[in-house]
């Protein structure tokens, strides 16, 4: 069944938004571990940066998906709240498999995100 749009969406934003949707998601379920371990793992500034990337995570896939001219400026932000999300996961744990999973997943959506923005 043939797909149409009023944009064409670009291998490389394709990618980008699959990496934004996965990174969304683990940090849906990265939030929920944390707040299953409490201690240290849901400390206020940490489940914050979670919730920052898992909502721009969502809306840069969101922008993208609809070809929002402003799709390159949310990217942007995004990128910058990976980045944070990953140093926070680090931080609090860095040898937790689940952790390390974010970690790897918000810096791999980092990266996308800056090629999107430029």
């Amino acid at each position: 069944m043939p797909h149409t749009t009023e944009h064409a969406i670009s291998q490389d934003m394709r990618a980008c938004i699959e990496n934004c949707l996965d990174c969304y998601a683990i940090c849906v379920e990265t939030k929920a571990y944390c707040t299953s371990l409490g201690g240290k793992h849901v400390e206020a500034h940490h489940l914050q940066t979670l919730a920052d990337c898992v909502q721009l995570c969502e809306t840069s896939a969101n922008f993208m998906l609809r070809g929002s001219e402003l799709h390159k400026d949310v990217c942007r932000i995004c990128a910058d709240a990976c980045d944070r999300c990953a140093d926070s996961c680090e931080q609090v744990d860095r040898n937790d498999d689940v952790m390390r999973k974010c970690v790897g997943e918000c810096r791999k959506c980092a990266e996308s995100c800056r090629e999107m923005a430029a």
